[in-house]
Protein backbone atom coordinates (compact mmCIF):
# COMPACT_ATOMS: atom_id res chain seq x y z
CA UNK A 1 0.00 0.00 0.00
CA UNK A 2 1.16 3.53 -0.71
CA UNK A 3 0.08 6.42 1.54
CA UNK A 4 1.03 9.92 0.36
CA UNK A 5 3.84 8.48 -1.76
CA UNK A 6 5.32 6.27 0.99
CA UNK A 7 5.15 2.48 0.88
CA UNK A 8 3.52 0.73 3.84
CA UNK A 9 3.30 -3.01 4.33
CA UNK A 10 -0.25 -4.15 5.00
CA UNK A 11 -0.79 -7.81 5.85
CA UNK A 12 -4.58 -7.57 5.89
CA UNK A 13 -7.28 -5.19 4.82
CA UNK A 14 -8.58 -2.65 7.34
CA UNK A 15 -11.26 0.00 7.15
CA UNK A 16 -10.17 3.39 5.93
CA UNK A 17 -11.32 4.87 9.27
CA UNK A 18 -9.07 2.43 11.18
CA UNK A 19 -6.09 3.15 8.94
CA UNK A 20 -6.49 6.91 9.31
CA UNK A 21 -6.48 6.49 13.10
CA UNK A 22 -3.38 4.27 12.98
CA UNK A 23 -1.59 6.85 10.86
CA UNK A 24 -2.52 9.72 13.21
CA UNK A 25 -5.02 11.49 10.95
CA UNK A 26 -8.24 13.02 12.31
CA UNK A 27 -11.15 11.93 10.08
CA UNK A 28 -12.92 15.28 10.36
CA UNK A 29 -9.82 17.16 9.15
CA UNK A 30 -8.86 15.15 6.06
CA UNK A 31 -9.95 14.40 2.52
CA UNK A 32 -9.00 11.01 1.08
CA UNK A 33 -8.41 9.88 -2.47
CA UNK A 34 -8.27 6.09 -2.91
CA UNK A 35 -6.88 4.83 -6.22
CA UNK A 36 -7.77 8.13 -7.90
CA UNK A 37 -11.30 8.38 -6.46
CA UNK A 38 -12.37 10.72 -3.64
CA UNK A 39 -14.02 8.80 -0.81
CA UNK A 40 -16.93 10.45 1.05
CA UNK A 41 -16.42 10.73 4.82
CA UNK A 42 -19.58 8.67 5.40
CA UNK A 43 -17.87 5.72 3.68
CA UNK A 44 -14.61 5.72 5.71
CA UNK A 45 -15.87 3.03 8.09
CA UNK A 46 -17.10 0.70 5.35
CA UNK A 47 -14.27 1.16 2.83
CA UNK A 48 -11.58 -1.53 3.08
CA UNK A 49 -8.00 -0.73 2.08
CA UNK A 50 -4.78 -2.71 1.81
CA UNK A 51 -2.58 -4.53 -0.68
CA UNK A 52 -1.89 -2.52 -3.82
CA UNK A 53 -4.12 0.45 -2.91
CA UNK A 54 -2.83 4.00 -3.26
CA UNK A 55 -4.05 6.65 -0.81
CA UNK A 56 -3.57 10.37 -0.88
CA UNK A 57 -4.60 12.00 2.40
CA UNK A 58 -4.85 15.78 2.56
CA UNK A 59 -5.11 17.40 6.00
CA UNK A 60 -6.89 20.69 6.53
CA UNK A 61 -5.11 23.14 8.80
CA UNK A 62 -6.85 26.09 10.38
CA UNK A 63 -5.13 29.35 11.01
CA UNK A 64 -5.43 33.02 10.68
Amino acid sequence: MVINGKEREMRQQVSLAELLGQEGFLEERVAVELNGEIIPKAAYGSTLVGGADRLEVVSFVGGG
